[in-house]
């Protein structure tokens, strides 16, 4: 049976479509899904996110602990109250999860890791804990909610009491711990945010106060175009166990410097970084009518020769962008292609470009016009 997060009866209260996902039953929209996505993009929007789990690591190792797990390097927030944006990985490079690490406190670490990963993740810290003088524990009965959107630290000052005017405060990417309370200005959206970690039984009412502060309910189907826009990779698609950072696009999170910093997956990704072959992630625009989705195969334009099944690239993930009103994607291809390609949508082959990513940047398309 799903699970569900303590702001289950709210969800349905508002009359949202429920999906299983990860095992947890969650509001995929609450209507529209278009209007969802609009509503973050210029003004602000909230999303119950209470089925990623927050980790705490403590202990006087606990940043060397961190510095072999993960491949950034958490000496860059030796300053309590910063925060990154780093991959977990295993011992051939592959990535684990994806997440966000917190500085709280002197020796004093969290994570927020993926609903699909967490179990995975947790025995994985646990069994390499032992070799250093840290504790793994999960933050209990907690909640998570996301509000993002250009208007999102305007409208916490009405909803988060006490809490308020040091989230306010905050710049990106930092973060604070406040009792059973934290709170960091992070998000998966390409907008300005807030990500808000509290006890289970203060979500229902921070939810409705949010709500009456005029921040809509969101559900995860607008998080992923939105995600998706903003060039965000989303775990299970655009990486997993089997696919590098390097390959995936997120060669910027690994921290080879310095050189002596012994990571896991440090040797494979090394390797990794000398072949000549291999794959990168680029992002696809569809200049004609339909839409990309995941799976879908990629070949070099004009290549008339290659069929689906033997293409050299595939698309990641891909949908309608409701910002850039066009379709885009994420796809992994050979490593020296550039320029136009062609996508397999059902029987026909359509022309897409490569283009940089993100694809939205505060609020605004960043796709150039096709030139001939």
């Amino acid at each position: 049976m799903a699970k569900t997060t303590p702001l289950y009866d709210e969800h349905v209260a508002l009359g949202a479509k429920l999906v299983d996902f990860a095992g947890w039953q969650m509001p995929i929209n609450y209507g529209s899904q278009i209007v969802e996505h609009r509503a973050v993009r210029e003004d602000a929007g909230m999303f119950d996110v209470s089925h990623m789990r927050p980790v705490d690591i403590y202990g006087a190792d606990a940043r060397a602990f961190l510095r072999y797990v993960l491949a950034n390097d958490v000496a860059k927030i030796d300053e309590v109250g910063r925060a990154l944006y780093t991959c977990m990985l295993n011992t051939h490079g592959g990535v684990l999860d994806d997440l966000i690490v917190y500085h709280l406190g002197e020796h004093w670490y969290r994570i927020v890791v993926n609903a699909a990963t967490a179990e995975k993740d947790r025995a994985w810290l646990h069994s390499l804990a032992h070799e250093f003088d840290v504790t793994v524990e999960e933050f209990q009965d907690s909640a998570i909610i996301a509000v993002q959107g250009p208007a999102a630290a305007d409208k916490i000052a009405d909803a988060l009491g006490e809490h308020a005017e040091r989230a306010a405060a905050l710049k990106a990417f930092r973060g604070f711990a406040d009792g059973d309370w934290s709170i960091g200005r992070t998000g998966y959206t390409g907008e300005d945010g807030y990500e808000i970690v509290m006890p289970a039984d203060q979500a229902v009412a921070t939810w409705q106060a949010l709500k009456n502060a005029g921040v809509a309910p969101i559900g995860l189907g607008a998080r992923d175009t939105l995600r998706l826009e903003a060039g965000l990779n989303l775990y299970g698609q655009d990486m997993d166990e089997d696919t590098t950072p390097l390959e995936s696009g997120l060669g910027w999170t690994v921290a080879f410097s310095p050189e002596d910093r012994q990571f896991i997956g440090r040797e494979a990704l090394e390797l990794a970084r000398e072949l000549a072959d291999g794959k990168k992630l680029v992002g696809l625009v569809l200049d004609e009518r339909g839409v990309m989705r995941h799976g879908a195969a990629v070949r070099i334009a004009g290549d008339q020769a290659t069929a689906a099944a033997d293409a050299a690239g595939t698309i990641t993930s891909g949908s309608f962008g409701p910002t850039v009103q066009c379709s885009i994607a994420m796809a992994r291809v050979p490593k020296d292609w550039e320029g136009d390609v062609e996508v397999a949508l059902r029987r026909d082959w359509k022309p897409a470009r490569i283009v940089s990513y993100p694809f939205v940047r505060k609020g605004r398309s960043r796709i150039a016009p096709k030139t001939d």
